[in-house]
């Protein structure tokens, strides 16, 4: 049985005790799997599935500073009935806005499917104090979010302040608990190695998030597959030594489909059948979707419709 992670700084955290050790990521097998599983063909049926499945997984995004309730009500009709003439496409999973925009998105998407998430906790810096970032997370949460996106302070992980960043997941946790889904950013483009992104994941699952997310959207680096690979190894290794469920979220940078269902391949080969559904995986995403209803039209009439026929997300 292993115990919980040994981190730096010659002290352990009081994690789940049956948590996977850290380990050491082996950068060279992990990029050389992410490169071949992003070279895997998919025939036909497959691939009309993986789109149709990718826009069901979708967060669909506005993030800007210029948003405004008009701009959100648009996203979630969007999100709702992606392409009005076709009432086969399915809607996506979430709205995800800021939080004063919350009460827009939830009156729009009322009777639906789709569920609200509001990022949180000084996204994107998480650089604000800890009673802020809580009640930030209570009002959205008490407003009404269905999902939370906190991010991670990554100025205390990078300087070892583990136990900080572990306290604020867990404080975050306990006022969503029952009440909204936590999904937790790692922005991985700032952690800089392989090992670290394998411990912050760790650290969030340990924290109680239940999903782990690599990005923000806005560094300069999001998601990639190599760290996209190693998080899921983090969630397969934990699932097999205490059977607990996490789910994943990608975000940023991922505008074309055929981006979308490399990690989805990838998902599939490292998780399984069971971890593809919205419940379990998420892409976070503002201008995927129109790529991928493109994708379907040509695989369904052998032609592509021309990108000014679905509105702008």
């Amino acid at each position: 049985m292993a115990t919980a992670p040994a981190l730096p700084g010659g002290f352990e955290l009081p994690l789940e005790p049956r948590l996977p050790r850290l380990g050491s990521v082996d950068a060279v097998a992990l990029e050389e799997r992410a490169d071949v599983l992003s070279k895997r063909s998919i025939k036909r049926e497959s691939k009309v599935f993986a789109l149709e499945l990718a826009i069901r997984m979708m967060d669909l995004t506005t993030l800007e500073g210029a948003d405004t309730p008009g701009k959100v009500a648009a996203l979630s009709s969007k999100g709702i009935r992606p392409d009005p003439t076709d009432p086969g496409i399915p809607s996506v999973a979430a709205i995800c806005v800021y939080p004063n925009l919350v009460p827009y998105a939830l009156e729009r998407t009322r009777g639906t499917a789709v569920t609200v998430a509001s990022v949180a906790t000084a996204f994107p810096s998480g650089q604000s104090p800890l009673e802020v970032k809580l009640e930030e997370t209570r009002w959205v949460v008490e407003a009404g979010a269905q999902e939370v996106d906190m991010v991670i302070d990554r100025g205390a992980f990078l300087s070892g302040r583990y136990a900080q960043v572990y306290d604020e997941i867990v404080r975050v946790k306990e006022i969503c608990a029952g009440r909204a889904r936590l999904k937790v950013i790692l922005e991985t483009g700032e952690l800089g190695t392989y090992d670290n992104v394998r411990r912050a994941s760790l650290l969030a699952i340990a924290g109680g998030a239940d999903f782990i997310k690599t990005s923000t959207g806005k560094a300069a680096t999001n998601a990639t597959l190599p760290v996209a690979l190693c998080m899921l190894e983090v969630i397969r290794d934990v699932h097999e030594e205490t059977g607990r469920v996490v789910g994943m979220k990608v975000a940023g940078g991922i505008r074309q489909s055929k981006q979308a269902v490399q990690f989805l391949v990838q998902v599939h080969e490292t998780l399984g059948l069971a971890w593809l559904t919205p419940d379990r995986y998420r892409i976070g995403a503002s201008t995927l979707l129109n790529d991928v209803l493109m994708q379907l039209r040509k695989e369904r009439t052998g032609h592509y419709q021309n990108p000014d026929y679905f509105t702008v997300d």
